[in-house]
């Protein structure tokens, strides 16, 4: 592939996000990845020049990707990551229009977040451990639930970004969006508990939730703890972080119905991403009333 004549504008393509877009390393490489793999389509196609791609190409390839077993999800990927890349050719001259705009990918369907309920919530929390591991831990799983962060947000949260005396959380979400949280009542009690016990590591800087080596604690570990707790407490479902978002955001919405306020909370940029919610919602609501309604209940005439 070295001597593609396709590959020297994905390189300066590639350069472009890396030095003018300064993306993450991950983002180049998801995009790095989807390009390899058109190229490589293109060049059994016998296609060796970016400008002789147009719509039907660009269609050819979403159907070679599905035959290829790519999920819709990754294929949108593959597309997004192609349409990026024709945008950037334009804008350099390269081509009079981009080829991939009218083409779409299959819509995924819609899986529903999972979420622990109420009473498995309460059972996780109820860690009562004087190990000052246990006592961080507590502290993670009830800042994450008490605020709805993102794992992310979690672990980059330092000291300073705390007002203990109010219960607010400031955290940098994404797309560098700051948001200030409250963090709930029994989450400062514990945070509270755990920065009693915080010097004992060592701290290395100001990272509110550290390893044992007195550095910030990283995502895996998070994750880590997370199932292990879920485990030891007796949940028979599989705790990750993203789950106890999930659960915020259900627990809230049920209780208040104030989609707008959850969508704050939750640091979404996009109405339509909170409203997933309110299936899960409604999915409770349906479930309570084919159990209890007469004229719901299955068999009965």
């Amino acid at each position: 592939m070295s001597d593609n004549p396709l590959r020297p504008p994905v390189q300066a393509f590639l350069r472009h996000l890396k030095v003018e877009r300064q993306l993450s390393p991950l983002t180049l490489e998801n995009y790095r990845r989807q390009l390899d793999m058109l190229m490589a389509m293109l060049a059994e196609m016998k296609i060796s020049d970016w400008a002789r791609c147009d719509a039907q190409t660009v269609r050819a390839l979403v159907v070679r990707s599905r035959r290829g077993g790519l999920q819709a999800a990754s294929l949108a990927l593959r597309l997004s990551a192609l349409r990026s890349f024709f945008d950037w050719l334009v804008s350099q001259g390269a081509l009079s229009a981009n080829p991939a705009k009218g083409v779409r990918a299959p819509k995924a369907p819609r899986h529903l977040p999972k979420n622990i309920d109420v009473d498995d919530v309460s059972r996780l929390l109820d860690i009562d451990i004087n190990d000052p591991l246990a006592v961080r831990d507590r502290a993670m799983l009830e800042v994450m639930y008490g605020a709805g962060l993102r794992l992310s947000e979690l672990v980059n949260l330092d000291c300073k970004h705390l007002d203990l005396a109010s219960g607010e959380a400031w955290v940098m979400g994404k797309g560098s969006k700051e948001r200030r949280l409250p963090v709930g009542r029994t989450a400062v009690i514990w945070t509270e508990r755990w920065l009693g016990l915080r010097e004992l590591f060592g701290p290395a800087d100001d990272a509110l939730f550290l390893a044992k080596t007195g550095r910030r604690i990283s995502a895996r570990n998070v994750q880590k703890r997370f199932a292990e707790w879920g485990i030891l407490q007796g949940l028979n479902s599989h705790v990750h972080p993203h789950k106890l978002r999930h659960s915020f955001a259900t627990h809230m919405l049920e209780s208040s119905g104030d989609l707008r306020a959850v969508q704050e909370l939750l640091g979404h940029a996009n109405l339509s991403t909170t409203q997933i919610y309110t299936h899960l919602d409604f999915q409770h609501l349906a479930s309570v009333y084919d159990a209890a309604h007469p004229r719901a209940k299955r068999g009965k005439s």
